[in-house]
């Protein structure tokens, strides 16, 4: 059985269930996923700061004493790296990433019942395959496609603040996992992993772009044309970015998630807990917390080696 993204919610109301979430209106990297920054942390540093301005000036004014100053704005400079380091991480994921590679392989032959594990193998399709949306590769335990609009610079307030105020805007979102089988290459043993139902997943799967067109050439390929028409999306021609990612039967995926044992079948499951990442001390990198099943691609766990993207692995060619 093999569901179109686009049409699954008319074709059937147990296919309506799988969906993960409905990512139309947040943008996908912060699905899941708290502040890059505790307000623990600002309730601290606000005031200090605050506090410090104040003695530095008033030793600036009354002592005539610029050390103090000066002092200060290199300290203030520091916390602001500090912050935009840690920001920076958060939104490519790299906080995450640098976790998940220092939590161990799991052996399913020796894991208790609910232990939180981390399991890589090859996945199958379980009784619900999905398809992708714009390139139609079938058999799919996980597909997302997302439609990018080039907004040029805004200067209205934006009415949601995690919208980008100028560039690239995610204007149309399809994202999707179901249940799906993976057999742990360390003991062989295969495990029901249960990323649909409503599930919150985490997936950590590189998009690739797809469609791209430039500023010379804005035409519309009528493919493209005929899906945008599909999902009531205008047809003009303007700056656009289509990038799709997929899990297909056969891959290779890493799984975190709590192991469960039910009638002699091991599934992997959501954790009933957010997870928490702790301070990170040598990458200089605050706790994160992380709320839900965990799913990631080897070119994601590249990305924490490379410190670099990985280029798609398919060509990125204008729309024309």
């Amino acid at each position: 059985m093999s569901v179109t993204l686009s049409h699954w919610v008319q074709q059937s109301r147990t296919v309506t269930e799988i969906v993960m979430n409905d990512l139309s209106s947040v943008a996908p990297r912060d699905q899941h996923c708290c502040n890059p920054i505790p307000p623990l942390f600002l309730y601290i540093v606000i005031p200090l700061f605050l506090l410090g301005l104040f003695v530095s000036i008033f030793m600036l004014i009354v002592v005539h004493n610029a050390l103090f100053f000066a002092f200060f704005l290199v300290l203030s400079a520091l916390v602001l790296a500090f912050i935009v380091w840690n920001t920076h991480h958060w939104k490519t994921k790299r906080a995450i990433l640098f976790f998940l590679r220092s939590l161990p392989e799991s052996d399913l032959r020796v894991a208790r019942e609910g232990q939180l594990v981390k399991i890589t193998g090859i996945v199958s399709c379980g009784s619900v395959a999905l398809e992708s949306s714009y390139e139609k590769v079938t058999r799919c335990v996980y597909a997302s496609t997302l439609l990018y609009e080039y907004r040029g610079f805004d200067f209205t307030p934006p009415v949601n603040l995690k919208r980008p105020c100028f560039r690239w805007s995610l204007s149309y979102c399809e994202r999707a996992a179901t249940d799906f089988y993976i057999t742990d290459r360390k003991s062989g043993v295969r495990a029901l992993v249960k990323a649909g139902s409503g599930c919150k997943v985490m997936p950590l799967v590189i998009e690739s772009k797809l469609v791209n067109t430039t500023r010379r050439c804005r035409t519309l390929s009528p493919h493209l044309k005929k899906w945008l028409r599909d999902r009531n999306l205008s047809e003009e021609a303007r700056l656009l970015r289509l990038e799709e990612g997929y899990v297909q039967e056969g891959s290779c995926m890493t799984v975190i998630g709590m192991l469960h044992q039910n009638n002699d079948i091991l599934m992997i499951m959501q954790p009933p807990e957010i997870i928490s990442s702790g301070c990170l001390h040598q990458k200089l990198l605050l706790p994160v917390d992380i709320d839900g099943l965990i799913l990631q691609v080897p070119q994601m766990a590249s990305l924490v080696t490379n410190q670099e993207s990985v280029a798609p692995t398919r060509p990125v060619m204008p729309d024309n």
